[in-house]
């Protein structure tokens, strides 16, 4: 029963968080001067974007390839900018590469590191509390899993030091990351149109999808010899 409450306990904080964030979004885009306010923003950044047709989108799949790697850090305030200035396909397509490249290279720095750091970083609370009840061996139904529920930057470096095989998380990692850019994409283009209760619904589905799939992926741990 313990644990079950400190597994239940990532979970609720991680979707209220979300909910709340686009709670709050949704919020803000109800007032004019804010929803005015931001289009002007819009206005202003596009032209400087599209001005640059290589460097723009390269530095965009930069800012989410480090997004991928560093929790801290989030890519999905320029998504709107993105939206406006190249379109709603291209814009999910660039996101989802640059998460991609990220969780690659997480993967590569996870598996080129030696014991003790490895050691260190499964005392760091976002791998320790994973790392003790993962099986020796990471299949792909896992790995999908871990992509979909943890926080992004994790799943990498764990792949990466447990030795999973490369095509193995780089196909989980790119279908997992696919929806997440589709759903980054459509609260950008809310935010752009000013459509307070579509990116509500859109957080609590975000919500919604993180909690199941920890749900789903405890009880695999769970099943797991």
């Amino acid at each position: 029963m313990a644990t079950a409450r400190r597994m239940s306990a990532p979970i609720h904080g991680r979707a209220i968080a979300v909910l709340a964030i686009f709670a709050g979004l949704a919020g803000l885009l109800t007032l004019d001067a804010v929803h005015e306010g931001v289009g002007r923003i819009l206005a202003a950044a596009t032209p400087i974007v599209t001005s640059h047709p290589v460097l723009g989108p390269a530095l965009f799949v930069l800012l989410a390839a480090l997004s991928a790697m560093l929790a801290f850090l989030s890519g999905a305030i320029v998504v709107p900018a993105a939206v406006c200035a190249w379109g709603r396909p291209a814009a999910a397509g660039l996101l989802w590469l640059g998460w991609w490249l990220g969780g690659v290279v997480t993967y590569v720095l996870g598996r080129g590191l030696r014991a003790p750091a490895i050691r260190m970083l499964a005392r760091a609370p976002a791998l320790g509390k994973h790392l003790p009840r993962l099986p020796v061996e990471l299949d792909w139904p896992m790995v999908l899993l871990m992509q979909l529920a943890l926080p992004s930057e994790v799943p990498g470096y764990i792949c990466g030091m447990m030795r999973v095989r490369f095509v193995v998380y780089a196909s989980a990692l790119a279908l997992a990351e696919f929806p997440y850019a589709v759903g980054a994409v459509l609260a950008g283009d809310s935010i752009v149109q000013g459509r307070a209760t579509w990116l509500l619904a859109l957080g609590a589905a975000a919500a919604f999808a993180m909690a199941l799939a920890y749900r789903l992926l405890h009880r695999a741990l769970r099943r797991s010899p």
